[in-house]
Formats: structure tokens, sequence, C-alpha cells
């Protein structure tokens, strides 16, 4: 760990507030804050010191947080590429991957996105259809991902793509880092019934990777992969600007940045589920109602839970104590409690929830709380993955059976199409 591995919680934090206080600077561009921040190591602290952080144990990561916060600068980049894609490349990357990518990353030059998902394949991601075909020095994609959030404004990509369609189909995958600008690339945005359209379809038709952007080993893919998606289950950022060159944010004042941010924290934290459903009952005069308040009084008991379990999984990392499955477990509770709380607010908004808009009780928050509620359960690891986790790492239970893990992907049958169709 670089000499910091017997360092305190506190020791971190402190030293964490000495830099910045004496380099947080608001007049700095973002693009020049985050230079120093790289240089530093207090961007990405559990990064090693020869790859721009500082060599520190996960659970010192809230230490250097909360001295981001306390002092008001702006935390680093953090895209999919910094969050999931640095820490992929400094497990499974070579040394010029990593020379190439994470000076990029660090600095936010770039903004990545991840292209695992695909329309029959979701929770088995090992049955993916897309496929990549050597063709010398290069490799030609061809197939579809979606629900790939940021693609819009991504500048490359973390492709999971089947590169031998004749062995089973854990063992036929590689992990690309591709370029989006390129002709064969096309994103196409995915509206939700929210209103919300971050997430994107991404068609690739002929679209070419070199060799030397596999990460890991040829057709050994999947260890990589479930190493990016173990990073995105525990994946948290500060209040920062966007990376990239698409988004604009790199030549703004880093000051007007932090400004903003930090209000939109403080909104957020204000924002509680069960808050602006207990502020519309009480406008509609409905928190008398006895069935209503014990459904109020379930959704506070709730929300409290969840965030007594928030308190107890943060003072275990700081015990230094590894997450596991409870990750799992807190994952399933903040859907539970996303899903009590659209059912409560729409029983407390009756009739007026079948309208929305800004004229409506609440500003139609309670409204487009209900329509984003579903995506909840779905995003960062469906609930049913979450739950099979639980089931066999905490409860001990059987794993599903498996019937294909020897049996080579041609010869299976995947979503609507057939591996040899893939």
């Amino acid at each position: 760990m670089d000499g910091m591995e017997g360092e305190d919680h506190e020791t971190v934090r402190s030293e964490a507030v000495h830099w910045l206080r004496e380099h947080w600077d608001p007049d700095l561009s973002v693009r020049d804050w985050w230079g120093l921040l790289a240089e530093s190591g207090w961007g990405f602290p559990t990064w090693p010191r020869q790859s721009f952080g500082r060599g520190l144990p996960p659970e010192q990561v809230a230490a250097v947080r909360s001295a981001f916060v306390e002092m008001g600068a702006i935390g680093p980049p953090a895209s999919l590429g910094q969050m999931l894609g640095g820490p992929t490349l400094l497990a499974h990357g070579s040394p010029e991957l990593q020379a190439r990518w994470l000076p990029e990353l660090a600095t936010g030059r770039e903004y990545w996105c991840q292209f695992f998902s695909e329309p029959g394949a979701g929770s088995d991601l090992a049955g993916l259809q897309t496929r990549a075909v050597r063709d010398g020095d290069e490799w030609i994609v061809n197939g579809q991902k979606v629900w790939t959030s940021g693609a819009q404004y991504a500048d490359r990509g973390m492709l999971v793509a089947r590169t031998d369609p004749d062995v089973p189909k854990h063992q036929g995958l590689t992990f690309f880092i591709i370029d989006l600008d390129q002709p064969g690339v096309e994103v196409r945005p995915l509206r939700q019934m929210n209103d919300g359209h971050g997430f994107n379809e991404v068609f690739f038709t002929d679209a070419r990777v070199a060799h030397d952007r596999i990460v890991g080993q040829l057709h050994g893919g999947w260890p990589v992969a479930v190493t990016t998606l173990m990073y995105e289950r525990f994946m948290s950022a500060l209040p920062s600007a966007q990376p990239g060159r698409k988004l604009g944010m790199l030549d703004k004042r880093a000051g007007d940045v932090a400004s903003g941010r930090v209000r939109g924290e403080r909104e957020m934290a204000e924002a509680a589920i069960a808050k602006p459903v207990i502020d519309v009952a009480r406008q509609l005069e409905r928190e008398a109602d006895p069935v209503i308040r014990q459904r109020l009084a379930q959704l506070s008991a709730a929300e409290e839970v969840n965030r007594l379990d928030g308190v107890r999984s943060a003072g275990a990392a700081r015990a230094g104590q590894r997450s596991g499955a409870s990750g799992s477990v807190r994952k399933v509770a903040r859907s539970n409690l996303a899903r009590l709380g659209s059912a409560v607010g729409m029983e407390v908004l009756g009739a007026h929830g079948m309208l929305v808009g800004p004229e409506t009780p609440g500003g139609g928050r309670l409204q487009r709380m209900t329509l984003s509620t579903p995506g909840t359960s779905i995003a960062g690891g469906t609930d049913e993955i979450q739950r099979n986790i639980i089931g066999e790492r905490v409860l001990g239970l059987p794993k599903e059976p498996r019937l294909d893990t020897d049996v080579p992907f041609r010869e299976l049958k995947t979503g609507t199409q057939t591996g040899q169709e893939g």
C-alpha cells in the first residue's frame, strides 16, 4: 500500500484536507484543476502511486471524500471510464494500455461508456451476440448494445464481444476499448416514460477496433467483465464536472462548477423520498387519514432503515471491512424503498396522479418519481441478480442449475437468435 496501509480514517482525511487547502483554487479551469488533482493522487486514492493514485486501501476512500466536501472542492472526473474503466485497466490491462489511457481518464480528458447489455443478453451477459472477427491487426465488430448510459457523450467504450463461438459462452468473449468516433458506430437515444433520455441503443456495423485494444487475454474477457461489474455495484462519485470534450465543461471555471454542484448535492439530500410524499399529503389535507398516515409512517421507517444501513456500511468500510454481498442487500433495499415511495405517493395523490405538470400537487414530482421507479430495479444490476447473490453468498442456497457450461455457443439458443446466427 506504499506505506499508507496502517493509517486511520482521521489521518488520511487530515492529509487530504491539508493538500486541498493549499491547492484548491476556484479560479482554475476544470481542466487545470483535474491536472493538479491527477498529479497529487488524491482524485483516485486507491490507484497505485505510479498511476495517479496514492495506494490507499478502499476503506480509506470515505475519508478522502469527506475532505473534498469539507473544502467545497469539486471531485475528480467521474464517467464510467474513471469509475469502472480505470480500475479494470489496473487489474487486467497491460502496462502499455495503462500508460495510454490512465492519463486521459485521470485528467478528465475522456468520457467512456460501457457496452455490455444487449436486447437478448441482459442478466445473462455471457449469452451476448455481438461478434468481433479478426482482420489482420484489427477486429471487425457487428451487433447491438442497449441501455448504454452516456454513449452520446463518450469518446470510447468498454466493449465485450464474442470472438470465438465454437467454445462455451463464457470462454469465447473478449474485452476491448473501442473508439466511438467512427462510421461503423451509431448511437440512438432511448426516450423513457419519465421523459429522460440518458440511455441509448448502439449499433455496430463493421466497426473496427485494433488488436492492441484488448484488455486481458484474447477470448478471456469474462473475468475482465466480472471485474468491471464488481466496481459498478459499489461505485460512487463526488459532485464534480463532466469529463470529456463533448460536454464542454473542461474550460469552465472550477469555482462556478463547484458552487452549482454543491447546491445540487444539498438539494438531493433534502429531496428524500418520504419528505415530498408527506408534503403532498399535507397539501391535500390527507395526513390525518388513518390509512394514509400508516402508509406514510411505513415509508418514513423504511427510509430511515436505509439511511442507518448506509451509516453502518460507511462505518464498516472505515474499520477495514469489505462490503461483499452486503452491497447486493443495499441495492435491493433501495429498489424496495423506491417502489414503496411510488406506491404511497400515488395513494396520496389519488385522482391527481393521472395528471402531470407543475400545476399538480407537489409540482408533478411524485408522478415523475413513479415513472422513474422501474429503472431503479434495473440500473447497476437487476434485483433478480442481486437476490441470486444474496441467496448463494449470504443464505448458502445452491446455485441455479446451468446446463450450458460445456456446450459450444453455436449450439445454444440465446434470446430470439441462435448462437450460430450470433
